[in-house]
C-alpha cells in the first residue's frame, strides 16, 4: 500500500458495514491522530482508484500535520465511475454507492472516535459529481464539501449511466435549470429534513470540454438556493491569477472558483522542484538546490494530467520544467523519462495540484482552516469568508 513520508500507510478495510454496490474502502490514519479527529472522504475521478487518489493530492501530508483521518472509497463499477444517476444514491438511506460511503464514515467515526461535526467530502470529476450527491443525500453527515469539475446533485438522475461513454451526456454538457428546480432535487433527496446543510466550494476550469463549466454554474445555482444566498461579488486573482472567486452571501456558505484557460483535469506538481516565485534546480538524484538561475533541467518535475476515463498512469503526460530568467519553460520528456515519471507518480511523488497548488490550498482552507505553513506567491491570498 502507498505510504506517506511518515510511518503510516494507506490500508484497505474489508468489513465496514452495509455495502450495496460492493465498493472498496481504503483509509489513511496518520501516526499522530488528533483527539476526536476530523474525517475527510476523498473521491477519485472516473477510471481512477482510491489508491491512485491517495497518491495524487497533498491531503496525506495535511493529515500528518493536522491529525485528521482520510477515507478513500474506490469503485470497480461503471469504468470506475461513481453512481450519481440512480435513485439509490440520490435518496437518503436508499443504498447505492452513497450508502456504502456512509458506512465507511460510520465505521471510521466509531473506530477512531471521530468528530461527527467535522466530516467533509471532496472529489474531482466523477468524484466531484459524487461530492455533490453525498452533500445532497446526506446533509446531516457532512459539514462541508469541495467539488472540482463536477456536476450538480441529481444532474444525471435517470440517465443510463454517468461515464464519459454513456449515451446521455446532457448533464455533462451543461444541463440548465432554475435555482429552485436544482434546489428541489436536493430537498427531495431527503424529504422533511430541516437541519443544517453542508457548506460548499465549487471549482471548475473555463476551458473544460469534457464536463462543461456551465455545470459549475448550475451547481452554484443549486447550493445558493439551498442556503438562501445570492451572488454578491466576484474577485479576480483568488487564489491565483487564473481564477475568479464567486462569493455568495457573506461567503461563509457557498463559494465558486472558475479558472481561465484551465481544462478538465487539475495538474500536479512536485514542490521539491518548483514553487511559485521560487526557482529551484533539482539534481538527478532528487536533491533540491536553490538558486536565482539554473542551467540544469528540472528533470524530477512532472505535470500530470489525469485524463478522465483513461485514468491510471496511462492518462498522464510528463513534462520537464526548464528554469529561466522569465519563469518556468515546459518541454516534453523523452520516452524513458516519461516512463520514469509515471513510475514515480505511481509511487506517490506527485504531491500537489492544480498548478500551482491551488486546489490543495483551497481545500485546506475549507476543510482544515488556515494552513500552518507559510504560503508564498499567488496562493497566499486569503479566501474570504472561510474560517482562518
Amino acid at each position: 500500500m502507498a505510504q506517506s513520508a511518515f510511518g503510516a500507510s494507506l490500508q484497505q478495510v474489508q468489513n465496514f458495514g452495509n455495502n450495496p454496490s460492493r465498493i472498496q474502502m481504503y483509509i489513511y490514519v496518520p501516526d499522530r491522530v488528533a483527539t476526536n479527529p476530523a474525517i475527510i472522504v476523498a473521491l477519485h475521478p472516473c477510471g481512477g482508484t482510491g489508491q491512485q487518489w491517495f497518491s495524487g493530492t497533498r491531503l496525506p501530508s495535511f493529515a500528518d500535520q493536522n491529525g485528521f483521518i482520510l477515507i478513500y472509497p474506490s469503485t470497480p463499477n461503471q469504468s470506475n465511475c461513481w453512481d450519481v444517476h440512480n435513485a439509490a444514491s440520490l435518496t437518503h438511506n436508499g443504498g447505492g454507492d452513497a450508502g456504502g460511503i456512509i458506512s465507511m464514515v460510520n465505521y471510521t467515526l466509531d473506530k477512531y472516535q471521530g468528530n461527527k461535526e467535522k466530516v467533509y467530502v471532496m472529489g474531482f470529476s466523477s468524484g466531484g459529481m459524487m461530492t455533490n450527491v453525498m452533500a445532497g443525500s446526506y446533509p446531516e453527515v457532512f459539514e462541508a464539501g469541495a467539488a472540482y469539475s463536477g456536476t450538480a446533485h441529481a444532474c444525471f438522475a435517470g440517465a443510463p449511466g454517468a461515464t464519459p461513454f454513456s449515451a446521455n451526456q446532457t448533464c455533462a454538457q451543461g444541463l440548465q435549470k432554475t435555482p429552485q428546480e436544482w434546489g428541489n432535487f436536493v430537498r427531495h433527496s431527503y424529504p422533511g429534513y430541516n437541519g443544517r446543510r453542508p457548506r460548499m466550494m465549487i471549482t471548475h476550469g473555463n476551458a473544460d470540454t469534457l464536463v462543461r463549466p456551465q455545470c459549475a454554474t448550475e451547481a452554484l445555482k443549486q447550493w445558493s438556493n439551498i442556503h438562501g444566498v445570492s451572488l454578491t461579488s466576484q474577485v479576480q486573482g483568488v487564489p491565483s491569477s487564473q481564477f475568479t472567486q464567486h462569493i455568495y452571501g457573506d461567503g461563509t456558505k457557498v463559494q465558486g472558483f472558475f479558472g481561465q484557460g484551465v481544462g478538465h483535469a487539475p495538474r500536479a506538481i512536485d514542490r521539491r522542484c518548483f514553487e511559485s516565485q521560487i526557482r529551484k534546480v533539482v539534481s538527478d538524484d532528487g536533491s533540491p538546490e536553490i538558486g536565482a538561475r539554473g542551467s540544469r533541467p528540472c528533470t524530477n518535475l512532472r505535470l500530470v494530467n489525469l485524463r478522465g476515463p483513461s485514468g491510471g498512469q496511462g492518462g498522464q503526460i510528463a513534462r520537464r520544467i526548464l528554469p529561466s530568467r522569465t519563469g518556468p519553460k515546459l518541454q516534453p520528456l523523452g520516452r524513458k523519462a516519461r516512463e520514469g515519471a509515471r513510475q514515480q507518480a505511481s509511487d506517490g511523488a506527485i504531491v500537489a495540484f492544480p498548478g500551482p497548488d491551488i486546489f490543495s490550498y483551497m481545500l485546506e482552507i475549507l476543510l482544515v482552516g488556515a494552513p500552518k505553513r507559510k504560503i508564498t506567491g499567488p496562493s497566499a491570498q486569503k479566501i474570504k469568508g472561510f474560517p482562518t
